[in-house]
């Protein structure tokens, strides 16, 4: 898994980042999502490490990448702190500008990261993931019942850890080895039992139903947009459409025209269509790569 990848723990002042880094190139960043780590990029990265160099780390309180204590309103897992530490690790590992791809949670963060760092940001990538905001204005009965993890992980009356890390085995549901990929199988799972990596899932989505809309809405508000050029990913068979078309949602986020694409696939899809995701990645990613 990841063959001629470096594997790292790099200290970004309050917080310890696991990446993994190989490749030659302008570089390129992977986001994974809820509940994965970055292995789940495993068989993506290596096709894109061909042309570029692609740097993969665990988001903060995920994998192997600490959290630090709680802090007010849950911003210690703000897509704000954790765009900056995708910011930082850049910088630590010698660059300045970079694309940023995200899936799912690594979705919102990628978009934060070109957002609140347009001057780092070549290309944004977007793969089944909206801005917060716009799924939390548009909450009906339909997408609570469809959705209802972000309700049950983001409470704090009684606290989902507890429930979780008692039986993770029987909480978390992933295909076996054989489909994920041995690596990434194993890896994702010594996260599950892990009490500490529980935690920071949950506060994670707690900071995403607070203080993460709060920040998008003072960008609507000024009227700030993602100034790069963006793809958005779709997978055919998840709903990331539960709430309307995700590409008019997109668009009044963004300076240039969205780039779009549906991917056959279920939700994971760096796991489940591999091959036409990088397909995707690299196409859009030659086209100008600024």
């Amino acid at each position: 898994m990841f063959d001629g990848f470096r594997l790292d723990h790099i200290e970004l002042g309050e917080v310890t980042v696991r990446v993994r880094h190989g490749g030659r190139g302008t570089p390129v960043v992977l986001l994974h999502g809820h509940p994965r780590t970055h292995t789940t990029w495993h068989a993506v990265a290596p096709r894109l490490a061909e042309r570029f160099l692609v740097v993969a780390p665990d988001l903060r309180g995920y994998g192997e990448s600490t959290l630090p204590p709680d802090a007010p309103g849950h911003a210690q897992s703000s897509k704000r702190a954790m765009a900056g530490d995708v910011v930082r690790l850049m910088a630590r590992l010698g660059h300045e500008r970079f694309a940023v791809i995200g899936h799912d949670r690594g979705a919102l963060v990628a978009f934060r990261t070109a957002m609140d760092h347009p001057a780092a940001v070549s290309h944004l990538v977007v793969m089944d993931g909206l801005p917060v905001i716009e799924h939390l204005d548009r909450v009906d009965a339909t997408f609570a019942r469809a959705w209802w993890h972000w309700w049950f992980l983001g409470q704090t009356d009684k606290p989902a850890e507890r429930v979780i890390s008692a039986d993770p085995d029987s909480w978390y549901r992933t295909p076996g080895p054989e489909a994920m990929g041995a690596g990434n199988h194993a890896d994702v799972w010594a996260a599950y039992r892990n009490p500490a990596v529980v935690h920071g899932m949950c506060e994670d989505y707690r900071a995403g139903l607070g203080i993460d809309r709060e920040h998008d809405a003072a960008d609507r508000a000024a009227g700030r947009r993602v100034a790069c050029p963006t793809l958005l990913l779709e997978s055919k068979f998840d709903d990331l459409d539960i709430q309307g078309d995700p590409a008019a949602i997109w668009a009044p986020w963004l300076d240039l025209p969205l780039r779009h694409h549906i991917v056959e696939s279920g939700h994971h899809q760096a796991e489940e269509a591999p091959g036409p995701v990088a397909e995707a990645l690299l196409d859009f990613l030659a086209a100008g790569h600024g």
